[in-house]
């Protein structure tokens, strides 16, 4: 015998997640991580495929809890590209992982789909991979037969923190993408950041005109009530219109599970 280990007892099996796109991603390859970072913002703002009860919280995605990621030995940890952490005090722990979404080198659905490959090579989880490429492909096909009975108005998708302000998604974004597979005509042509979006005053959303306006939850409550109290807000062109709607959360910086999510989402309204 020459004493290697079969490669399944190599795989990790405890897998740490420092940020939300990551964990999403795992989960999506059919792992369930033992921590993830803001794990209470993870179930607002991405909410699917959803954490386990169990599921650690390590703390703020800007500066995890080293401590108790050395106390649950991973085998795994995984990050993504954005965040500014040194990856040292990582790699003392566990063979970190590092997912480069938005680093300018694809668009964001192809490199999710790539990602995906990857890490499910990493995880031994390359069936499951393919399985998420081609389930996603197809959720948003049928988004897309969907939507093609209906007129496809252009639409501005956004996500509102304040009473006044709001990031409008486009270029860059990988909800962006998705629009771009369904077809679908992006309201905002404005410049954007390297994430894909760019903040501006809501009074600036008069540039879309009547235009659909979908909305991500999570909103607020208390900056629900101000936009609905806000004579700016009600003035708007498609506000005026009737044209707001708010769909349930897809994480604009997610993998193929938040596209897929956008999607359907989008084929109900």
């Amino acid at each position: 015998m020459s004493g290697t280990l079969p490669v399944s007892a190599a795989l990790p099996q405890r897998v740490a997640c420092l940020e939300w796109t990551s964990a999403e991603m795992v989960m999506s390859l059919g792992i369930m991580p033992i921590a993830v970072a803001d794990a209470e913002g993870y179930r607002d703002w991405v909410a699917a495929p959803e954490l386990p009860a169990g599921c650690l919280d390590l703390g703020s995605r800007g500066e995890p809890n080293l401590e108790l990621l050395m106390e649950l030995k991973p085998d795994l940890i995984t990050g993504a590209y954005g965040f500014g952490l040194d990856p040292t005090p990582f790699m003392r722990i566990a063979a970190l992982h590092m997912v480069p979404f938005y680093d300018g080198t694809e668009a964001p659905y192809r490199q999710a789909e790539n990602e995906s490959l990857k890490l499910g090579q990493k995880l031994g989880r390359e069936v499951e991979a393919e399985r998420l490429i081609q389930q996603t492909a197809a959720t948003i096909a049928e988004a897309r037969r969907r939507l093609a009975l209906q007129a496809k108005h252009p639409l501005a998708v956004v996500s509102m923190f304040d009473d006044r302000h709001v990031r409008v998604y486009g270029k860059g974004s990988l909800l962006q993408d998705v629009l771009d597979l369904l077809d679908i005509t992006n309201a905002w042509t404005g410049p954007t950041d390297s994430w894909g979006f760019a903040m501006m005053g809501i009074e600036e959303l008069v540039a879309i005109g009547e235009a659909r306006v979908v909305s991500l939850d999570p909103i607020p409550p208390h900056v629900k009530i101000r936009i609905e109290q806000s004579s700016l807000w009600a003035n708007l062109p498609c506000v005026k219109a009737g044209n707001v709607v708010t769909i349930p959360p897809a994480w604009p910086f997610g993998g193929l599970a938040s596209a897929a999510r956008f999607a359907s989402f989008l084929g109900q309204v």
